[in-house]
């Protein structure tokens, strides 16, 4: 079968590699559609601290596809079945899987890190991770596009979570790209009596107001911190979240948050990671201040759920289709931030 395989920093193939055997308690997904992640663009450039010097590993873990083959002890699951899976899966038996936080297990295994993902035309899905929860079915009326990008939705339903956004909250979202964009129809959908947006590139805003943002702010011609105070009356926002990786923009975070603002940082900054934070309006306004990395079994499955049920059109955060061939032009279109999400399709008869 064809597969993209990353064989180190900056080093991507396009080839053939054997369709992976299936056990007793594996099932095997032929995918459909593979969107490319900022954390596969990290690992492309930087490698990754799970993947050894020499590993040939297929990236790529936000996907779906349909069963062709299930192991005699599968239950749950039958060839046929339209899936997708939620990444990292956990030990099962620490600390952190034990509270059902299973993408903070400190032994965690990844689809697209430590297992091949999602950019190849079969994927094995092992019985450990049908064990853990982590393979969902899709139901009939999200379709293969649309399931593909369900992962980092949920990753920003968790982030939601962690700050309780609720119809009382003024909410800022820094970011207009897909994370925000999926920040913002999460906001609404929590009720949010002001969602407000800001980036740098009008386009980007535009699919945000497409997707309910009450307003919108381009930073790159209008100052971010007067316009929050004029749209809050001066009292700041309730929630802000930050989805752009810059340490000057989550600095910035405790000037634009009211009195009990909550943040979170939703975007890591990797080597640049110390920003210079406000303390005394963590102290004196009693803001609290979050992150959150990835989602739990439990945020991708309801994830499933809000798009099955809602009837907000999440298609224009998907702006690139390209084949597995063109890997390489895919990850450069996606770099460049010219558009939103990129996605690697297969020509599939019956693809939904």
């Amino acid at each position: 079968m064809k597969a993209a395989v990353f064989l180190g920093p900056g080093r991507i193939e396009v080839t053939d590699i054997p369709v992976p055997e299936v056990g007793p308690g594996d099932v095997l997904v032929e995918v459909r559609a593979a969107s490319i992640c900022g954390t596969d663009l990290r690992i492309m450039k930087h490698g990754h601290f799970r993947i050894p010097e020499g590993t040939r590993r297929v990236l790529g873990h936000e996907l779906t596809g349909r069963i062709v083959e299930a192991g005699a002890d599968v239950r749950g699951f039958a060839v046929g079945d339209r899936v997708s899976v939620a990444p990292n899966v956990g030990c099962g038996v620490c600390a952190m899987c034990r509270r059902g936080l299973n993408q903070l297990c400190p032994t965690y295994d990844a689809f697209g890190i430590t297992l091949n993902g999602g950019f190849e035309e079969y994927m094995l899905v092992p019985a450990v991770a049908i064990e853990r929860g982590n393979l969902f079915h899709v139901p009939d009326a999200v379709g293969d596009e649309i399931a593909a990008i369900m992962e980092p939705m949920s990753c920003c339903l968790h982030g939601q979570r962690k700050v309780e956004v609720s119809p009382e909250d003024s909410v800022l979202i820094i970011g207009a790209g897909p994370i925000g964009c999926f920040h913002t129809v999460l906001a609404k959908r929590a009720g949010a009596r002001q969602v407000i947006v800001a980036n740098t590139r009008q386009p980007r805003l535009d699919i945000a107001g497409r997707l309910g943002a009450d307003h919108l702010i381009n930073v790159s011609e209008q100052d971010l911190h007067e316009e929050v105070m004029a749209l809050t009356g001066g009292e700041g926002v309730d929630v802000v979240i930050t989805c752009v990786s810059k340490p000057d923009v989550i600095a910035s975070t405790t000037d634009l948050a009211g009195r009990l603002g909550r943040i979170n940082v939703f975007s890591g900054l990797g080597d640049q990671a110390r920003p210079a934070i406000d303390v005394n309006a963590l102290h004196y306004q009693e803001q609290t201040l979050t992150g959150t990395t990835g989602s739990s079994v439990t945020d991708y499955g309801d994830v499933i759920g809000i798009i099955a049920e809602s009837d907000v059109d999440l298609t224009p955060i998907i702006t690139a289709r390209f084949a597995l061939d063109d890997i390489e032009a895919a990850m450069e279109h996606s770099r460049s931030g010219v558009g939103m999400k990129s996605l690697i399709t297969f020509d599939r008869g019956g693809a939904r």
